[in-house]
């Protein structure tokens, strides 16, 4: 495929590779931008921000929902596109599609709500015969940089608030899954969005230097990705607008009074779900010691139970890791965590291009596992006496994007609410769960 410069279809001499993850077989080529592609698209934002501005709401809106019902009518591709270039099952990739046109409807149904205030100026002495307003317009060109494990979604939280607002965007997909975007870059072109409002540049990040976070052109970055590159381009965006999705460390707590049976489900499917490849995976789980064994016991059956293997399978519950770098970096720190004296109770191996859904006991504070991110499909359990421990045990992390409990209690449930440290809490369902209406954030 080619990549969008401003409605262009740009193919390069340089290109790159773009392959399945599972077997390593080739699916496409596409162009290897570099800073001249950045400056055209750059250029073309600019001057698309007044088309932007002057795009009347009626319009944004036909353009999004006539790009929700070209996902409709092309769902099964668009599912086999994100499976095939990525890490997701076919299962999965297809609640991905239902995902994106969620968020695409959401944006056309909020770019109606768009809305200002009057301000009651005659609340101060002297200001009896004045009255103020103020309304909202758009912020202007948007960077956004997104990663590999929801390339849908992600695109979506990027280009369906950003199109809803009349604002131009340069969106840059991860260079392992770069197809599903391109996707969707030919969907808005064929839903009529003015050509010089979208650019989706494809490269891998050493190409294309820093300009789409540092130029002053850029009035908003929005990125989603690792911490680490995360501070990098923290470091480089200067006055503008920047809004960051990172990782997290996802904790979950389960009392000795909740449903077992229903919170062994859910966190089997939270810590597994796209092979932990998601920021929002459970990662931690703090069971209360006379439910310890039993959960230990029910939740590492149900984790050796799934299957591994090809993600195009129907019959595939985990499918491969992004890259051999992340796989063998999820098995050093797995190694590690056992060096440290913690027990494996099932996993613990890659098979082929995958990582055994792996459960970990007496995971020591000190491993890398216990305080940071592990993006692939390990979950450490924990005994605790009381909920002030788990909450306590939970907060032990610089990370705090999710958060869970599961009780039966109302007055345990509102304490977790009130005393865990994420941007989330979630009532008898995993870290997992989310809906794209709802804020998000640590």
């Amino acid at each position: 495929m080619k990549m969008l410069i401003a409605g262009q279809w740009i193919g390069k001499d340089s290109m790159f590779e773009v392959r399945r993850k599972y077997n390593n077989d080739l699916i496409d080529q596409v162009p290897q931008a570099d800073t001249s592609d950045v400056e055209s698209a750059l250029q073309a934002g600019e001057k698309a921000m007044s088309t932007g501005r002057q795009l009347p709401v009626y319009r944004r809106i036909d353009i999004l929902e006539n790009v929700v019902q070209q996902l409709k009518e092309q769902k099964d591709k668009i599912a086999l596109t994100i499976a095939t270039e990525g890490i997701k099952t076919i299962r999965e990739a297809r609640r991905e599609v239902a995902r994106g046109i969620n968020t695409f409807t959401i944006s056309a149904e909020e770019a109606r709500r768009i809305e200002g205030e009057t301000l009651p100026f005659d609340s101060f002495p002297g200001a009896e015969n004045k009255t103020g307003y103020y309304y909202r317009t758009p912020i202007g060109l948007i960077s956004a940089i997104i990663s590999f494990n929801d390339p849908l979604t992600l695109a979506a939280h990027k280009l369906g608030p950003a199109i809803a607002a009349g604002n131009p965007i340069i969106l840059k997909p991860s260079e392992h899954t770069p197809l599903t975007a391109l996707m969707l870059g030919e969907m808005f072109l064929k839903a009529g969005l003015p050509e010089q409002m979208l650019s989706i540049i494809t490269a891998s990040p050493a190409t294309i230097g820093d300009g789409l976070i540092a130029d002053p052109r850029i009035r908003l970055v929005s990125f989603t990705g690792g911490s680490k590159t995360g501070q990098y381009v923290a470091g480089k965006v200067g006055m503008k607008k920047l809004q960051t999705e990172l990782g997290s460390n996802s904790p979950v707590i389960v009392l000795a009074d909740a449903d077992l049976e229903q919170a062994v489900d859910r966190c089997v499917s939270g810590s597994f779900a796209a092979a932990g490849q998601n920021c929002i995976g459970v990662q931690r789980i703090y069971i209360q010691k006379q439910v310890f064994d039993a959960f230990l016991s029910e939740f590492s059956n149900k984790a050796q139970a799934l299957t591994v293997g090809d993600n195009l399978s129907e019959n595939t519950d985990i499918g491969p890791i992004i890259s051999t770098k992340e796989l063998e970096r999820i098995d050093d720190w797995v190694k590690d965590a056992v060096n440290k004296k913690a027990r494996v109770h099932c996993g613990g191996v890659a098979v082929g291009n995958s990582y055994m859904p792996t459960v970990l006991s007496g995971v020591s504070s000190d491993a890398i596992i216990d305080q940071e991110e592990i993006f692939g499909p390990v979950v450490s359990l924990y005994p605790v006496e009381t909920v002030e421990e788990a909450i306590e045990k939970s907060n032990n992390t610089r990370y705090g994007l999710n958060s869970a409990i599961f009780t039966s209690r109302i007055d345990s449930a509102f304490k977790a609410v009130r005393e865990l440290e994420a941007g989330t809490v979630i009532i008898n369902d995993s870290t997992d769960y989310r809906l794209d209406m709802m804020p998000f954030g640590g």
